[in-house]
């Protein structure tokens, strides 16, 4: 039985599916052991279903755009410390089941910041809610 004719009915790990025969041709050709060709493949599902399921999780908490921490102006908002902010990315704070509470003017950057916090604790896995303050 041939690599392909194996995957093609794998609907369950559709990027093992995509990345098998490659792999294989990528075994072959470099002398890997059987399960160094497993590893491999296991590996790109699991980054696979890694990035979809936060990608899921950012569509599931509804950010009014798409702001990441690295994209903040620092420039534009020198009360902002890079610091404090490097460290919230940390997301320690969600670990630790503790509340961010950011007071400034309108037009300072919160939204951005709660946006590029939000994606950043989606990307490590946690289930996210973005609402505004009026919502």
């Amino acid at each position: 039985m041939s690599t392909t004719s194996v995957f093609k009915e794998t609907s369950k790990a559709p990027a093992l599916r995509d990345a098998a025969v490659r792999l294989a041709e990528r075994a072959r050709d470099e002398g890997w052991s059987h399960e160094e060709y497993l590893a491999a493949c296991l590996q790109r599902e699991v980054t696979a279903r890694d990035s979809h399921g936060a990608e899921g999780r950012i569509r599931a908490a509804r950010f009014p755009s798409r702001k990441s921490l690295e994209d903040f102006d620092f420039d534009h908002q020198r009360s902002v410390k890079r610091e404090v902010i490097g460290h919230l990315g940390t997301l320690d704070f969600v670990v630790g089941k503790e509340n961010v509470i950011v007071p400034r003017l309108p037009g300072t950057g919160k939204t951005n910041l709660a946006i590029g916090l939000g994606i950043r604790a989606c990307q490590a896995g946690h289930r996210v809610a973005f609402a505004t303050a009026a919502q």
